[in-house]
């Protein structure tokens, strides 16, 4: 009976303080609510009397379309193209499957092309870029000038007889000179272009390992190993070929020299 008595005038003891306690977090919660305050974001359409409005709101989304597609202009109008294809060829030739990753063959190619383009890109930039930020030609003469660099590099790894077969689907006349033509042509011709330049490399890697798994493989025949997979045994032989003669040497230093030279 004592120590209920005990526990009670404890807790009659308590409550005031935790009645202070409770009241005194509400009032400093109150406090940090009223001063904190959210943002508020609105966004809408609202009629504009000024056209330079409408203006600027149309070259945001032009930025916009320009940064959707921008993966495609990096790998259709660089020299991307032809150095992916050419790599993924050499891993095939070789039979290492996975080695190296799509990754790896991926970043080399984007690395090569800041490489090979950057003549190109440093053009755009003294041509266009600054001429336009330094508020010194307008925006259609810059877009014009960053342009013409790139036409002109595309045009020069071009075939004419690529470029003519798209000249005559689009149903132009013949151009007097590669200036008039447009640019909705040369692209398509450029990649089809670079396809056929990369199948050509490609073929020519194939052909000595090619030839390393048709030997294995008649070494193997010829002793009665039929089950045993010839790529476990030539796999090796390649690897040491090209480590010997240096294949990434030659395969990087001859596709970088392609494009310098075209």
């Amino acid at each position: 009976m004592g120590r209920s008595v005990n526990f009670f005038k404890l807790f009659k003891g308590i409550m005031p303080i935790a009645l202070l306690a409770v009241s005194f977090v509400c009032f400093i919660s109150k406090v940090h609510a009223a001063e904190f305050l959210f943002p508020a974001i609105q966004v809408g359409i609202e009629k504009s009397q000024d056209p330079a409005d409408v203006s600027v709101l149309l070259q945001i989304l032009f930025l916009l379309t320009v940064l959707a597609v921008a993966p495609a202009i990096l790998v259709l109008m660089t020299s991307f193209t032809r150095l992916a294809v050419v790599f993924s060829f050499l891993r095939q030739a070789l039979g290492t499957h996975q080695t190296p990753s799509n990754q790896i063959i991926a970043g080399l190619a984007l690395f090569l092309t800041f490489f090979i383009m950057m003549p190109v890109w440093q053009k755009v930039n003294d041509e266009a870029l600054q001429p336009y930020l330094n508020q010194e030609i307008s925006q259609e003469a810059a877009l014009h000038a960053a342009v013409k660099p790139v036409r002109e590099f595309m045009l020069k790894q071009t075939r004419e007889k690529d470029l003519a077969l798209f000249v005559r689907m689009a149903g132009i006349g013949k151009p007097k000179n590669p200036e008039v033509v447009p640019t909705s042509v040369i692209i398509p011709a450029f990649v089809i272009s670079e396809l056929k330049t990369a199948f050509i490399i490609g073929f020519v890697l194939y052909v000595p390992f090619l030839i390393i798994d048709m030997v294995v493989a008649s070494v193997l025949l010829s002793m009665g190993m039929m089950m045993l997979p010839p790529i476990l045994i030539s796999l090796p032989f390649k690897l040491m070929l090209f480590v010997l003669v240096d294949g990434w040497h030659l395969i990087v230093g001859t596709l970088v020299r392609s494009f310098l030279v075209g």
